[in-house]
């Protein structure tokens, strides 16, 4: 058994070094990451402490996590944690890693109930379909205290992570959850939304090999096949929304910018609706489509 004493800068250098070999990208941030969670100090003060000398056991808990790491385990997994909103959620194997990209579906929600409510967010409802951890719909609810949000899933194991993240977030008596897939478990409900938003797994089956190995191995299929061409459950989203939009309500769904002319078409031979419109996400590709409804 090994008996040198590591410090954090030496720790470090190895363990960027390793996992450089085996093609992880940004090896030190996620040395450094890593360490810190087993150590439980923020990253900076590694920098302020690089000389520390650390234990036995702390040495030996950290490599076990580099080595998850070097087999391209995603670091949200390994931590449990993400930050989506400026808030950190708590994420496992059971859902979707939450991507900035599915902060504009946030932000224009909540643009959208301004509108809407004239800048007052009392009285809005606001679904969100797969909700995975729950990023999405925290993140809404804690924007507009006075909103109620559903949220529902197919998954179970996907609604207890979410379930978590609305404990922790102070908003669980506004975020109701529910099993089932997409508007299905609301259908005797009766109940009308001025917002609808979903980022719904929209990765077309044909392309599912080809994704980046963290991505494919690690994450949950369900949560990222939509079919052929990806277009399943946006396709459902966009002509069974209009049963349960409030007069004037919008549905938001994140897709890829190659989908986004098949949505416009879909919208077209719906009559419910009367516009569409699409954001571009911070990389100039169209990434949410908006239709508004009757």
């Amino acid at each position: 058994m090994e008996k040198r004493t590591w410090s954090i800068k030496e720790l470090l250098f190895v363990a960027a070094g390793y996992l450089q070999e085996k093609g992880v990208s940004n090896p030190r941030l996620d040395a450094e990451v890593l360490l810190a969670h087993v150590l439980g100090v923020e990253r900076i003060t590694l920098y302020l402490e690089f000389d520390r000398p650390l234990t036995a056991g702390e040495v030996s808990s950290f490599r076990r996590l580099v080595k998850r790491r070097a087999d391209h385990e995603p670091l949200q997994y390994i931590t449990g944690k993400q930050e989506f909103w400026s808030l950190e959620f708590t994420v496992n194997p059971h859902v979707l890693i939450p991507r900035p990209e599915s902060e504009l579906l946030v932000e224009h929600a909540l643009r959208v109930c301004g509108e809407l409510n004239k800048g007052e967010e009392g009285g809005l409802t606001i679904l969100d379909l797969c909700t995975g951890c729950g990023a999405i719909a925290v993140s809404i609810a804690k924007e507009l205290p006075q909103a109620q949000v559903w949220a529902t899933d197919c998954s179970g194991e996907a609604l207890t992570v979410a379930r978590i993240n609305t404990e922790r977030h102070g908003v669980a008596s506004r975020v109701k959850l529910v099993r089932g897939e997409l508007f299905e478990p609301l259908r005797s409900q009766g109940s009308k939304f001025h917002v609808i938003v979903s980022n719904p797994p929209y990765v077309a089956t044909e392309d599912l090999e080809t994704l980046p190995r963290q991505v494919r191995d690690y994450e949950p299929r369900q949560a990222l096949d939509g079919g052929p061409g990806g277009m399943v459950f946006i396709e459902r989203i966009i002509k069974e929304a209009p049963d349960f939009l409030a007069p004037s309500g919008r549905v938001m769904i994140e897709m890829d910018a190659r989908q986004t002319a098949r949505a416009r078409e879909l919208v077209g031979s719906v009559s419910a609706y009367r516009a569409w419109d699409v954001i571009k996400d911070y990389g100039g590709l169209d990434r949410v489509f908006i239709a508004g409804g009757r």
